[in-house]
């Protein structure tokens, strides 16, 4: 392959916080992807890249230096060009948090990383990262046009009202409102809801983005009308290692009592809590779900699909009921206990789960009968992100 002559192409890069997702398209209309390069464990002894063909085929898993998330995209990137032939034409960037300034995709600018280092602050997280990628790309490419997609953008069709907080207008002003994430993953979902059932695309959806992070999303007529998620991809549901929801008065409390400040509050709710918190043994569902059943990993099992099972309910009261659920994300597509779980109870806004395709991961997993329609979509954010940025430079 390395012999080929160099084929010009879109580079996505999408970022994690201990992982980070690459991948190749030829720059076409149909985007026919070239690689997918997906590097775990950053940070940790045994940073590993996984490497897979257009047809899923893996071709390797390699280990490489790891020096953070910036070393680790250039040793990944260095073998994707000598190993695929590539040149890369254009970066796209899954940026998490826009805030209310970026509500579209946009090229990266001086100007505009000056705004996302100053949101850096509200998602630790994630946002480092993608700004370490970003400064990373751009020693690599210094003349490639880089662009930025916002996770954020998609919710601010958000009515008003779904994005205030109960707090004194002072508080807006400072720029605390409900943003919402998940936002490229929930405009590919709309994307591929589109090609496979035009009107329930056009009608009432609920998107479950059930992952390490997990949101729901509420949309009708292809716009987000509220999601779980709000300033920072903290809120909303449980997740992997994330608390989701919390009454404020409880870290207050903590602070007061247990000393503790705010840098160590801040990373229990982010890395301390979730599944992890609650199980005391892993934050991947996976592990979990392989535990005897006498043991924590139920209670959080059962915290997790609880907690989701209540959010999609409020939700489905925002669109005043609901047409389709989808399901998507790691933990959407592929753990089909835990949705049968969260369907469970929710007769009453007309789902009905078909067990046998369920279990065999259909596309549609309720029964015929079922006034809601279930499906379970695999997301691509890579690919949203690859399409916006032949929009942008268009």
């Amino acid at each position: 392959m390395g012999d080929s002559p160099a084929v010009g192409g879109l580079l996505t890069i999408n970022t994690g916080s201990s992982s980070v997702k690459i991948a190749g398209y030829r720059n076409e209309p149909t985007l026919p992807p070239l690689f997918r390069l997906a590097v775990d464990r950053i940070g940790q002894p045994g940073t590993v890249v996984h490497v897979t063909e257009p047809r899923e085929n893996a071709v390797e898993n390699r280990s490489i230096p790891d020096q953070g998330h910036g070393s680790a995209i250039l040793s990944a990137l260095e073998y994707a060009h000598r190993t695929f032939a590539f040149r890369t034409d254009a970066v796209g960037h899954r940026v998490v948090h826009g805030g209310a300034a970026h509500a579209a995709p946009e090229r990266v600018t001086a100007s505009l990383l000056t705004d996302l280092r100053r949101l850096a602050v509200i998602d630790p997280s994630h946002m480092p990262r993608a700004l370490e990628a970003i400064d990373a790309t751009t020693q690599q490419y210094p003349e490639v046009p880089q662009v930025a997609c916002f996770d954020t953008a998609f919710h601010r069709t958000m009515p008003e009202l779904a994005q205030r907080y109960p707090l004194p207008s002072w508080t807006r002003t400072a720029g605390v409102c409900r943003y919402g994430f998940h936002g490229l993953s929930c405009e590919f979902i709309l994307s591929a809801l589109a090609q496979l059932d035009p009107p329930a695309q056009r009608g009432r959806v609920l998107i479950a983005h059930l992952g390490n992070g997990a949101s729901v999303t509420a949309v009708h007529d292809g716009a987000s009308v509220d999601t779980t998620m709000g300033f920072s991809p903290t809120g909303g549901l449980m997740m992997g290692t994330r608390s989701g929801d919390l009454d404020p008065t409880a870290l207050t409390y903590l602070a007061r009592t247990q000393h503790r400040d705010i840098e160590t509050l801040e990373h229990v709710v982010d890395d301390e809590s979730g599944l992890l918190g609650v199980s005391g043994i892993s934050s991947d569902i996976r592990d979990l779900l392989r535990q005897p059943v006498s043991s924590s990993a139920v209670e959080a099992i059962e915290l997790f699909c609880y907690i989701a099972r209540k959010h999609i309910g409020a939700l489905a009261a925002v669109l005043d009921g609901i047409d389709t659920l989808v399901f998507t994300g790691g933990i959407g597509e592929h753990a089909p206990t835990i949705r049968e779980r969260i369907c469970t109870g929710l007769g009453h806004l007309g789902v009905q789960l078909d067990r046998t395709h369920n279990a065999a991961n259909h596309d549609v997993i309720s029964t015929p009968g079922s006034t809601v329609v279930v499906r379970v979509i695999a997301t691509n954010e890579e690919l949203m992100i690859a399409r916006h940025v032949r929009a942008v430079l268009a």
